[in-house]
């Protein structure tokens, strides 16, 4: 196979599919999205049947157990990637969406619409469920997608692939608004990431490995998912229970994820006796603790953290901790380690609680909840494509407005410019 014309035919596919989606009405987005999630729970037996081969082939492969576990899929996964679907199928479609229109002094009305992006490339390692629910987002908000998964979920992400090209097609859409790059080749990656003259913006999400080669070699736009280095913060004005329930789930709810708990601050006033507790919990569930001097004194079993273990995602059952004098030890923790993914602070002082709101500069901050609701079907969303910890174009979890971009509009009657 000749890759780089392969990719330049998907690429030219994939814009001239574009113009057709920018065009499309919401009722056959609609339609192909009600179908797609309707055809993944009919198709169920035969996507868990591929999924299961990627797992065996992964184990053989040497995967360690954190990305097993985002490569599985079984009846609840299944589930709830039709539910996704079925979401953005309900919300409210973005695109030639007009706001902001005023008269100018001139007598010209200004304003902006809202315009999809164009044809997106996403790049993305593991989890299968990617496949739908970014070929779902594009759908919806008029982008044309080139999907290229992880050779490690290959056989569920054709399967996923064959279900949406049935929909596109019950729904008179073209075939090329989603595409799935079928070569695991590395130079198919090198090539999408290089294509300006088919491609509008790239988005990896995996490993931080990938996202830095795409962001280095990228000639195209990225919306970036970097790693997930999150932090809870127990203040001393926090209510014990609601600290222990928080801690426990951020970080043992799922392992392999970005938004879990990486590392758990504790103020002093109140480590003993939340260190009590929680050195229990995750005991009984193989957390290893890695901790700072006062934390290896205080936890029987920790051991002691080095300086790496704060800069850490470790996608596995190890947490850091460290105990900080109070809010501002936490924030300036914070400020010096976290990837600017999700932090959360557990405390009934609304004073720390507005600082910490204020001052983290995260792409989330969450005030007694869980890191793990740091996601775009919690928020409403639907789904997401990713979660961008980036300041331009989005940030935060990347739904349908994060897939498109606003041109400005001018309405005269025949004005002219004196």
């Amino acid at each position: 196979m000749d890759i780089h014309q392969y990719m330049q035919d998907l690429g030219k596919n994939a814009k001239a599919a574009s113009r057709l989606m920018a065009q499309a009405t919401t009722a056959a987005k609609n339609s192909a999205l009600l179908t797609i999630a309707n055809t993944i729970e009919a198709q169920m037996e035969t996507i868990l049947a591929a999924n299961t081969k990627d797992i065996a082939a992964g184990r053989q492969a040497g995967l360690d157990e954190a990305l097993i576990d985002r490569l599985a899929l079984n009846e609840d996964r299944v589930r709830a990637m039709a539910e996704g679907v079925r979401q953005i199928a309900a919300l409210p479609d973005p695109i030639g969406q007009i706001t902001d229109m005023n008269f100018r002094p001139s007598g010209i009305q200004v304003g902006k619409m809202r315009v999809p992006l164009g044809v997106i490339g996403i790049i993305y390692e593991s989890r299968p469920n990617v496949t739908a629910d970014a070929a779902a987002l594009c759908l919806k908000s008029g982008n044309v997608a080139i999907l290229r998964g992880g050779s490690e979920a290959k056989n569920s992400n054709y399967v996923i692939a064959s279900v949406i090209q049935q929909a596109l097609a019950a729904a008179n859409l073209p075939k090329a608004a989603v595409q799935v790059v079928e070569t695991s080749d590395r130079a198919a990656v090198g090539a999408l990431i290089t294509m300006r003259a088919y491609v509008d913006v790239i988005i990896p999400r995996g490993g931080k490995g990938l996202t830095t080669r795409i962001s280095e070699e990228a000639r195209i736009p990225v919306i970036k998912h970097l790693n997930g280095i999150c932090h809870v913060y127990i203040d001393g004005d926090a209510d014990i229970d609601k600290a222990v329930n928080i801690a426990f789930n951020a970080k043992t709810h799922r392992y392999g994820v970005c938004n879990a708990m990486e590392t758990l601050l504790i103020a002093d006033s109140v480590a003993p006796q939340i260190l009590a507790l929680l050195g229990t919990l995750y005991a009984e569930k193989g957390v290893e603790i890695r901790g700072c001097p006062e934390t290896v004194k205080l936890l029987e079993g920790a051991i002691a953290a080095t300086e790496e273990d704060w800069d850490s995602e470790y996608l596995a059952a190890i947490l850091a901790v460290k105990i900080v004098a109070g809010i501002d030890d936490a924030i300036d923790h914070i400020h010096r380690h976290s990837s600017g993914h999700t932090e959360a602070i557990v405390t009934e002082n609304l004073a720390h609680a507005r600082r910490f709101l204020a001052e983290v500069d995260s792409s989330s901050v969450m005030l007694n909840a869980s890191t793990r609701f740091a996601d775009g079907f919690e928020y409403g969303l639907g789904a997401e494509i990713g979660i961008s910890t980036d300041k331009i174009h989005v940030r935060g979890p990347v739904g349908l407005e994060g897939l498109t971009s606003q041109k400005f509009i001018v309405i005269g009657d025949g004005h002219i410019r004196q």
